[in-house]
């Protein structure tokens, strides 16, 4: 399948990249969340419809307005407490989403990000360091993110991964998980078992 690369100024703002709905699904799979959900960079409610469909109870916000959610909610300088945040943010202010994130939640925390925001050690210093996630849920097939209103075509070469804090196991070894096979649609791969996760000291890390 053709490769895609794509610019990082969409149509309706700043990274404005629907999350295909089979990989807030996938999340789904794996965790389970309890209380309010706040997404905070719903969009046009890619995200938040999935988790709505789920039976979650959500609060979707955004700071522009894409048709969906309370409008005008600037995140970075929300104080507003929940229980958990699930959200894809754009990907230039994804560390500022995570610290606040876990600022104002008091169970979890799940970032849809590209996987190598565990990278730079500005990162490791802001975030990782002091709070390293829990569990990283990393994608084996890959998430493709298109521009909004543009025709879904090709494939990406970007890896993507679900970054996890709980609450309830800050403290712990951060275990690395992946999502198996035959979660994407049309996929010719027969959905498997969870592939058990690993602590990173498991893998000499």
């Amino acid at each position: 399948m053709k490769n895609i690369t794509v610019s990082r100024t969409a149509p309706k703002g700043p990274d404005f990249y629907p999350t295909p709905a089979w990989a807030t699904e996938a999340l789904l799979a794996y965790e389970s969340f309890e209380g309010e959900v706040w997404e905070p960079a719903c969009g046009d409610g890619a995200m938040a419809k999935v988790l709505e469909k789920a039976g979650l109870e959500v609060y979707a916000s955004d700071l522009h307005d894409r048709g969906f959610g309370e409008v005008g909610v600037d995140f970075l300088k929300q104080e507003r407490e929940t229980s958990n945040i699930v959200t894809n943010p754009p990907f230039g202010l994804a560390e500022q989403f995570i610290l606040n994130a876990l600022h104002v939640t008091d169970k979890k925390v799940a970032i849809f990000s590209r996987l190598a925001i565990l990278e730079s050690a500005r990162r490791y210093k802001s975030i990782f360091r002091d709070r390293p996630p829990t569990r990283v849920l990393v994608f084996t097939e890959r998430v493709t993110l298109y521009p909004s209103g543009l025709v879904t075509a090709g494939t990406s070469t970007i890896a993507y991964a679900w970054l996890i804090w709980d609450s309830a196991k800050i403290g712990q070894e951060c275990v690395l998980s992946w999502i198996s096979p035959g979660r994407k649609p049309n996929s010719s791969i027969k959905r498997k078992k969870p592939i058990s996760g690993l602590k990173l000291s498991d893998l000499g890390l």
